[in-house]
């Protein structure tokens, strides 16, 4: 199965925030370079959200380029097989963590987001990924740092589609 094609089996299985899912996959069916940064009318990307629930407690990274408290993630590589191995490829990249296993149930959130010329938009797919206990995690070449927050401070330290990740992940720790 294509990358193009699990994209779209993924969101046409999530059962959330049914507007925004379908205009993530109308954008997939008029652009089928969507999931490539080439793609200049935007493209899909994947995060993950990295926590460990046992110590109630999320790793971001201070983006390079942004300079904000984010969840892991980025660009579809040829190499993905799927959109939940993008993120855990991307979560596993920026976080320096070995042993990252997806939260089942596939995506956590969606989050449409602009970004700055010559693309316009990021229409990212959320998952979360649990990290094993006391894991060493280590900053990237995208990040100026990675730290973990407790959960009662990420609202301080984050914008609202991290805050809004986090409770969404919270509530499917909790099904």
């Amino acid at each position: 199965m294509s990358l193009y094609d699990d994209a779209v089996l993924v969101l046409k299985g999530y059962g959330d925030q049914p507007d925004l899912r379908q205009a993530y996959l109308d954008h997939l069916a008029e652009h089928p370079d969507g999931l490539w940064k080439p793609c200049q009318a935007g493209h899909i990307t994947a995060s993950a959200l990295v926590i460990d629930p046992d110590a109630g407690r999320v790793l971001l990274t201070l983006h390079r380029k942004l300079q904000m408290w984010l969840q892991m993630g980025g660009h579809c590589e040829p190499v993905d097989s799927s959109l939940a191995a993008a993120a855990l490829r991307e979560a596993t990249e920026e976080s320096g963590v070995s042993g990252l296993s997806l939260l089942p149930g596939g995506p956590v959130r969606l989050d449409r987001h602009p970004i700055p010329p010559p693309c316009h938009c990021h229409f990212d797919v959320q998952y979360a990924v649990v990290a094993p206990p006391d894991a060493p995690h280590a900053v990237s070449d995208e990040s100026l740092d990675v730290r973990w927050f407790a959960y009662d401070e990420v609202a301080d330290v984050a914008d609202e589609s991290v805050v809004r990740l986090l409770e969404a992940t919270r509530a499917r720790l909790t099904a």
